[in-house]
């Protein structure tokens, strides 16, 4: 596409997803819940035309060097779609957070202060891989009262297309405005560039992918970002764990789905425990493939394993691969998560309750696990119907990202004629 033409295209849907999120201002609770069950419906009714699109995807994926994990990520199968439909349903079963009041008092001169939740406008979201995404972000944008751009990857076309006409179609049939969920119809990279310098209409970008998308996208990006850049996630199993269970939380949180950002990259073993726990432990991991890379206490009771570097216990491997570290107690574990952990999803299993206090208070991550998976940082597990992605930052939101977190507020101030001396 020629450069104007592009320039064009990019300022049409700015300009339409700002009209659009002016009209969701007013747009009621009721019309956005009927939009979002419709919605479910429709997904569940024509989930043979969207896996025939999806399948296409696929089938042009596996003809490139596209790993895994980005295939697994990339697949709609029958049970996602259903989550997915699931996930509409909770979102719309969720308290509308626009309009609410979070904060009611009266000064003493008689002026009441409220403080209520607001759209924050229109969201550009760019996503690799999972169509599930377009879905998701969808429906809690616009039950947040914003508009959205998505921009998926090329990898997902057929899938994302499919699914979009379905929002769109239903957003019409609501009374809702069809450009409160666009979807970018070009590949051009160049688009993204362009959307992105323009904060006059877009007023928070997401990034959902892999880290050289999230850092452009942080570089460029003239409006406020919310990112994460790694799931580097950790599991410190103290010398006070139930070992069964511990067993059970790492083989989920590595192998249930590996290539997703809350799988379980890195594990810290109490050196107390190491030697009973770690050859079990192992046999069921070499089971189900996973290549151990660790210490050389690690590898002394585990011979087929290799040396860790420091560029493998700060990796997102996004696969079945697992980094091992045997400590000598807490405060070396804490120190490793410090230094190489990505602030996104870090766990402890111990049946000491100080312990597990100490971890919690000091793990500075979006979310810390007390004997439980790190599969569980979810925005649809925690109950916030879906996410819209997980935020490693502090500002202006942190961890699963749900309907809360896609809004702003205000203050109303009502008096009966005050005025300040």
């Amino acid at each position: 596409m020629l450069e104007p033409e592009l320039q064009n295209l990019c300022e049409t849907l700015a300009t339409q997803a700002q009209t659009a999120s002016r009209a969701l201002v007013t747009a009621s609770t009721q019309q956005k819940d009927a939009w979002l069950l419709a919605s479910a419906e429709a997904i569940e009714r024509q989930r043979d035309p969207i896996r025939a699109a999806n399948d296409t995807d696929v089938s042009a994926a596996r003809r490139t060097d596209m790993s895994a994990a980005n295939i697994d990520r990339l697949t709609l199968t029958p049970a996602r779609l259903r989550a997915m439909a699931e996930g509409l349903r909770q979102v719309a079963a969720l308290p509308d957070p626009i309009g609410e009041i979070r904060e009611d008092a009266v000064r003493p001169n008689g002026l009441r202060v409220q403080k209520i939740g607001v759209p924050l406008g229109v969201i550009f979201f760019l996503y690799e891989s999972r169509p599930n995404v377009t879905v998701d972000a969808g429906g809690l944008c616009v039950k947040a009262g914003n508009a959205v751009i998505l921009r998926g990857g090329k990898e997902a076309t057929h899938s994302n297309r499919a699914l979009h006409a379905i929002l769109q179609r239903e957003l019409a049939t609501a009374g809702l405005p069809t450009d409160a969920v666009q979807l970018v119809p070009t590949l051009d990279r160049a688009a993204v560039g362009l959307l992105l310098k323009m904060d006059d209409r877009i007023d928070l970008v997401i990034p959902r992918g892999g880290e050289s998308l999230i850092r452009r996208v942080a570089a460029e990006a003239t409006m406020p970002v919310l990112k994460h850049y790694q799931g580097n996630c950790h599991v410190y199993v103290d010398e006070r764990a139930d070992l069964s269970m511990a067993e059970r939380i790492i083989l989920n949180g590595k192998c249930q789905r590996p290539g997703v950002c809350n799988a379980t990259e890195s594990l810290l073993v109490h050196a107390a425990i190491a030697g009973e726990f770690l050859p079990k432990l192992v046999a069921s991991l070499r089971t189900a493939g996973v290549e151990i890379r660790g210490c050389p206490q690690t590898v002394e009771r585990i011979p087929e394993a290799t040396l860790a570097t420091d560029a493998d216990y700060a990796a997102e491997f996004l696969g079945l691969i697992l980094s091992v570290k045997v400590v000598t107690g807490l405060p070396e574990a804490l120190e490793h998560i410090r230094r190489f952990g990505s602030k996104h999803t870090d766990a402890i299993v111990t049946a000491d309750a100080a312990t597990a206090r100490e971890f919690v208070a000091k793990v500075d991550s979006a979310a810390v696990v007390v004997n439980a998976s790190t599969r569980f940082n979810d925005g649809f597990e925690i109950g916030l119907g879906a996410e819209i992605g997980i935020s490693t930052d502090k500002f202006h939101a942190r961890g699963p990202c749900g309907l809360r977190e896609l809004t702003s507020y205000k203050y109303i101030l009502t008096g009966n004629g005050q005025i300040r001396v």
